[in-house]
């Protein structure tokens, strides 16, 4: 009797054990569906088609486990409500860059570019080992949402004009599509600043919406047809010298991965970080040359004037945000401690070496 009660019970527990372990194995087999919404158009070169890699390379990795459908801006949400859907889990994924969440979160304008700050290289490693990320991610918590560098723009162009730029004078009244510190830095040269999604850009500008307008650099620009829009292309991008593209994920969804799932998410955003700024290097050469030489448009440099009042300006914008709340502070602090120490020794390498070769 004591042994038929035995294995019984031993019965009975095993299969409780068996229904507990259930789920655990169903989970593991389980195909997850997510959704990415982007602020860039559907498929546009390199940010549009550098968020479907993401998504493709998270699947390929996974081996199906997790399977994304990417969204072009407008298509399941604007293109500025990126950061709300994925906190509210509308969609588990988003593409864009921080600062076009100023509104909500200031100081987030940090991890996106600072105008004559770091470059995308010195900011891609201020993020990875200087701290940065440690604070971006702090910096999203309250909102349930975990970022990721999935991209970066690396030094843009000033912009497109329908007026010539000859000294500061010419920046005021500018209407110019800007975001960003960039556009605080324009509104108190005496320009006014519109934030506008890049679909909308070459519209506006051959309307007379705006006056000007900048993008990303040659290759986007082309593809765009904004040399068809402005009569004058500027450089150097002083707003935005290496802008850092975000990858925002849902922190619940994270959370119920597996944890190889987890690993394979965060470095799927580290290899798309690093392919899209060589696609840009890459791409950027080739299009200003037909730019330049199939489409003869009028390439131009700031003058030097206007250069030295936009920095004096653009240090005052930084400066009264990092006034602003303690963490503005914090992220500040660290970003300026990393710039001088990158600085001071890309005088001796990077910047002396483009002197010299």
């Amino acid at each position: 009797m004591k042994r038929r009660d035995f294995i019984k019970q031993a019965g009975v527990g095993a299969v409780a054990a068996g229904a507990a372990a259930a789920p655990a194995i169903a989970k593991a087999g389980t195909k997850i569906k997510w959704k990415m919404v982007t602020t860039w158009p559907k498929n546009f070169p390199v940010l549009g088609t550098g968020a479907n890699e993401l998504a493709e390379l998270i699947t390929k990795m996974t081996d199906g486990r997790i399977k994304i459908k990417v969204y072009g801006a407008g298509e399941l949400i604007p293109a500025f409500e990126v950061f709300d859907a994925v906190s509210r889990g509308t969609a588990e994924m988003g593409h864009g860059s921080a600062y076009y969440w100023k509104g909500k979160i200031e100081e987030a304008q940090f991890f996106s570019t600072v105008p004559f700050g770091m470059n995308g290289q010195e900011m891609t490693a201020w993020l990875y080992y200087g701290g940065g990320m440690e604070l971006w991610q702090e910096t999203y918590e309250p909102f349930g949402i975990i970022p990721a560098a999935a991209g970066n723009t690396l030094v843009q162009m000033a912009g497109w004009f329908n007026r010539e730029i000859n000294s500061t004078k010419d920046l005021e009244g500018l209407k110019m599509r800007i975001p960003g510190l960039g556009g605080e830095v324009l509104k108190r040269a005496g320009g006014t600043p519109v934030n506008l999604p890049g679909g909308e850009l070459f519209t506006s500008l051959k309307t007379g919406a705006i006056d000007a307008t900048e993008w990303v650099g040659p290759y986007n620009d082309l593809a765009f047809g904004l040399h068809k829009a402005a009569k004058y292309y500027y450089y150097p991008g002083w707003h935005e010298p290496g802008t850092t593209l975000e990858a925002l994920i849902n922190k619940k969804a994270y959370e119920d991965l597996a944890a190889d799932l987890k690993v394979i998410v965060k470095n799927a955003c580290k290899v798309v970080n690093q392919d899209m700024s060589l696609e840009f290097a890459a791409k950027n050469n080739q299009a200003l040359d037909t730019l330049v030489n199939k489409h003869k448009v009028d390439v131009r440099k700031l003058p030097d004037d206007v250069l030295a009042r936009l920095k004096v300006l653009s240090l005052e914008v930084v400066s009264e945000l990092a006034a602003k709340n303690s963490a503005a502070k914090k992220i500040h602090d660290s970003y300026s401690k990393f710039y001088k120490q990158i600085a001071a020794w890309n005088e001796i390498s990077e910047k002396i070496y483009f002197n010299v070769r």
